[in-house]
């Protein structure tokens, strides 16, 4: 038989399929290669901080205040519900239980994947799409520790603290508006917003920053260190990376909020 004959094309629908699954194995590989150079000698301890102050302090300033507003505004919004039925003292409770157990770490996590994650993969990208990881390789120094294991070592750490720090202003912002309104004294409204928060709360928070935290790092990385196609890349890069992270970060929230529920 002639062995040139062609052979079928696979369906469109086929190529996704496989597209997809080997995307997974490549992501797969991509977290252990991680988790194997964050242990490895020697520790870019330097490029972690400075990563971390980008990631962090950078940050502060549209935290503060995307976090403040959030407590004012869910206050406000919830005073007139609680006000019917003269609950207007259990606002204080209320409003600490939905900072620290969604809003606080959602919030946080959606900010930075759009700040941080994007800029993470337009600059891993523009990296690539310039040969500069190439030259890293070719002078001996790993790329791939100093670029991509410092940026997920520096989310995972920095973003739980933002979200601390989150949760610290938003219910600052929620004092403000009650004690505005009811005259409610600062001792007062903490001694009511931490009376129904327990341990169990605090644990699911800290898991859900460090969750977030290394997803957006992790997307980033990965999308901006495989960029292909020269400089539109870096821009398709920085789109993926906060697109991907946004969605697994909800997804992410739904099945530690069902595990948490299970526990409480």
């Amino acid at each position: 038989m002639d062995s040139n004959i062609e052979q079928p094309e696979k369906p469109l629908i086929s190529k996704r399929i496989d597209g997809f699954f080997k995307d997974i194995f490549n992501i797969v590989l991509f977290i252990g290669r991680i988790f194997k150079e964050a242990f490895k000698r020697p520790v870019e301890i330097r490029e972690v901080i400075r990563q971390c102050y980008q990631v962090g302090y950078k940050s502060l300033a549209l935290i503060t205040m995307t976090g403040f507003i959030t407590g004012l505004v869910f206050t406000k919004q919830s005073r007139p519900s609680l006000s019917e039925f003269g609950a207007t003292s259990w606002l204080p409770s209320l409003i600490a239980i939905a900072v620290i157990r969604a809003l606080a770490p959602l919030v946080t996590a959606l900010i930075c994947a759009g700040k941080v994650g994007s800029s993470i993969g337009a600059e891993l990208a523009s990296m690539r799409v310039t040969e500069q990881i190439d030259a890293m390789e070719v002078s001996a120094i790993n790329p791939f520790k100093f670029l991509v294991t410092t940026r997920v070592m520096a989310t995972t750490i920095s973003i739980p603290i933002l979200v601390g720090y989150t949760g610290l202003v938003g219910l600052l912002g929620s004092f403000l508006d009650i004690h505005l309104n009811e005259q409610t004294s600062f001792t007062s409204f903490f001694q009511e917003a931490f009376k129904n928060i327990y341990f169990l709360d605090f644990i699911t928070t800290g898991v859900k920053a460090v969750v977030f935290g290394f997803t957006i790092g992790v997307v980033s990385c990965y999308q901006g260190y495989h960029a292909t196609q020269g400089t539109q890349g870096v821009g398709k890069a920085a789109n993926i990376s906060v697109v991907i992270s946004m969605f697994l970060i909800f997804i992410e929230e739904i099945f530690i909020v069902q595990i948490a529920n299970s526990i409480r």
